[in-house]
């Protein structure tokens, strides 16, 4: 039914029509009317968890863990919330997300927007989804950065025992500086102190959790080798490839073309493959990658994976195409490997 009610949803504003679409997926949900059969898909060990499908829902879409068992009903092989930080905080003024529909883009600077890390835990706990569960963290937007470690380190303990995996947001382009954290001597001070609290507390739970960075698009070679290099010497476990982008590459002259914030969607797809590819011949096989980025058909999820992904994400793509996209991106992931 999705393409029958994406003319009215795109009607509303962009920031409305999310919130109304996820109210209703959990209406459905708690009626019993999603009744999605999963893809049927090989399962991947990766990270050391063995993920039931190749597809998974990208940090963003439900940033508190409202959605939970509403979206596993879509078919996901795995899903990952968040972006989550210590304190509440409400995000940067609206308007904050535009579509491109020209482009199939989508511009936002929702400025890590949440509840907070304590509410988003709560959240989980009433989850009954048992299945692959990524959080994302991030810091809050008025912790200084050279005191951002501090912010990871409270959401990293907080989160541990509720996540198959913890993703370490330092790449989105709408929290002031964050993407300091991705270069030199911020970045190993940051792996250094999380890999060193992951240990304590994989012997505190008696299980180990493990930790993937996302990075940006918008990196040089220099810069991705670098990265690769550091996560390699700290042995983090996963990178995720790529958050959205700066550049205005192809929608500069289209109605929000300009708007500030991160770009995502149709536009970034080539520029995230190109870090997928690059990240892949540094990373030598040594960690794997988790591929997202302009993600709108089957072909483009195999792309990814012969780039050098192992898994795929996908959100805006949801945003264009609806829940269909999530069945037909694994069908053809399958039928790649075949």
């Amino acid at each position: 039914m999705y393409p029958l009610l994406r003319p009215l949803l795109f009607t509303l504003d962009p920031e409305t029509a999310h919130h109304a679409t996820l109210d209703a997926l959990k209406t459905a949900h708690r009626l019993g009317l999603l009744c999605a059969k999963p893809p049927v898909c090989s399962p991947r060990t990766v990270m050391g968890l063995t993920f039931p499908g190749p597809v998974g829902l990208a940090a963003g879409l439900d940033k508190n863990g409202e959605y939970i068992d509403a979206l596993a009903a879509l078919g996901f092989g795995f899903i990952e919330i968040g972006t989550v930080t210590p304190r509440p905080q409400p995000g940067n003024p609206k308007p904050r997300m535009f579509r491109i529909p020209e482009a199939k883009g989508i511009i936002n600077r929702m400025g890590f927007n949440n509840l907070g890390v304590d509410a988003l835990v709560e959240n989980v706990k009433r989850a009954k989804y048992k299945g692959i569960l990524g959080i994302n963290i991030g810091k809050n937007f008025d912790t200084p950065i050279e005191k951002a470690a501090d912010d990871y380190l409270i959401c990293l303990r907080k989160v541990y025992a509720r996540a198959s995996y913890i993703t370490i947001n330092i790449s989105s382009p709408n929290t002031k500086n964050l993407r300091q954290l991705q270069g030199g001597n911020e970045l190993d001070a940051l792996l250094e102190q999380l890999k060193s609290e992951q240990e304590n507390l994989a012997g505190l739970h008696g299980k180990y959790v493990p930790l993937a960075v996302k990075i940006a698009p918008d990196l040089d070679p220099g810069q991705i080798h670098e990265i690769a290099a550091q996560l390699i010497r700290h042995g983090i476990d996963g990178v995720i490839a790529t958050n959205t982008t700066l550049s205005r590459g192809g929608v500069e002259n289209l109605p929000h073309g300009n708007e500030t914030g991160g770009l995502s969607g149709a536009p970034v797809r080539e520029k995230s493959t190109a870090v997928i590819r690059e990240l892949a011949a540094a990373l030598n096989g040594k960690l794997p990658i988790i591929g997202v980025g302009g993600i709108l058909s089957g072909a483009d999820a195999v792309e990814k994976i012969q780039a050098g992904a192992v898994l795929v994400q996908i959100y805006s793509g949801m945003v264009y195409r609806g829940p269909d996209l999530v069945a037909e991106v694994a069908g053809s992931l399958e039928s790649s490997m075949r």
